[in-house]
């Protein structure tokens, strides 16, 4: 498809092995904040684009050097309005290897990532309800009607690239259920954006000292590789779902906010 007169209308955010359509078109799209490679194609009779993190300068790059808010301000200079983020994740409540997890809330262990589109004046975007809730709604309809199972928790966001060690995941057990690397500040650059911003989780492991064997990333790349088309799926179905105009609050968040 060409991209020029055909604005896409979703955003997809896809880590490791994400998955792309036949007949997409690739464009360099050029931000402020540093350049994204993005993938132009066609779901359920709509135009969208699909973002993965983890591609720049280096073969992979780590969670905690992605340029989260190229990714975002990219996605808004299209005119998109909606993202649906897919991301890998261990679980902390023995949630089976491979089930999907709706993140509903957050909690941000990192420490070095700018997690701002705003460091000249003082916005105090509101976070209530992080994950827009039309969308989870439509994401938890297309799961119940394809018979599969799926919960929903608090996403815990660390630093990496190292995996958590054992008293950290005890210590964020106590108010999270998953445990990732890149759901923040990629969330939070979005609701600054005025964006509607969801996320669809896949377990890939046990987080660190709840299984009996310490994590690779071959298990977790092979849990990827497994569930990658039917994320991409349950991804698809909601887009066809979704109606035109949204009807959270997603896009009032900085209203009032600013001082």
């Amino acid at each position: 498809m060409s991209s020029e007169g055909n604005a896409p209308t979703f955003a997809v955010i896809g880590g490791v092995k994400a998955f792309l359509p036949k007949g997409y078109e690739t464009r360099l799209i050029e931000t402020s904040f540093g350049n994204v490679n993005a993938h132009f194609s066609r779901a359920a009779g709509r135009n969208i684009v699909i973002v993965h993190r983890h591609v720049g300068g280096v073969e992979h790059v780590p969670p905690h050097r992605i340029n989260y808010r190229a990714i975002v301000m990219a996605i808004k200079q299209l005119g998109v309005e909606r993202i649906i983020s897919l991301n890998s994740v261990g679980t902390m409540k023995n949630h089976p290897i491979g089930s999907i997890v709706l993140a509903e809330d957050f909690l941000d262990h990192t420490k070095s990532r700018v997690s701002t589109f705003y460091n000249d004046r003082t916005v105090h975007v509101d976070m209530t309800e992080p994950y827009c809730p039309q969308i989870r709604q439509v994401i938890k309809d297309v799961l119940k009607k394809k018979n599969l199972v799926f919960s929903e928790g608090v996403y815990v966001c660390t630093e990496g690239p190292r995996f958590e060690t054992r008293t950290e995941i005890r210590m964020m057990s106590q108010f999270g259920d998953i445990v990732g690397m890149t759901g923040v500040p990629e969330v939070v650059l979005a609701r600054e954006q005025g964006l509607c911003y969801a996320s669809v989780c896949i377990v890939t492991n046990n987080a660190c000292g709840l299984g009996e064997k310490k994590i690779t990333t071959s298990e977790v790349l092979d849990v990827l590789e497994d569930k990658n088309k039917l994320l991409f799926d349950i991804v698809v179905e909601t887009i066809g779902q979704l109606p035109e105009d949204r009807s959270c609050n997603c896009r009032h968040s900085t209203i009032d906010a600013c001082l």
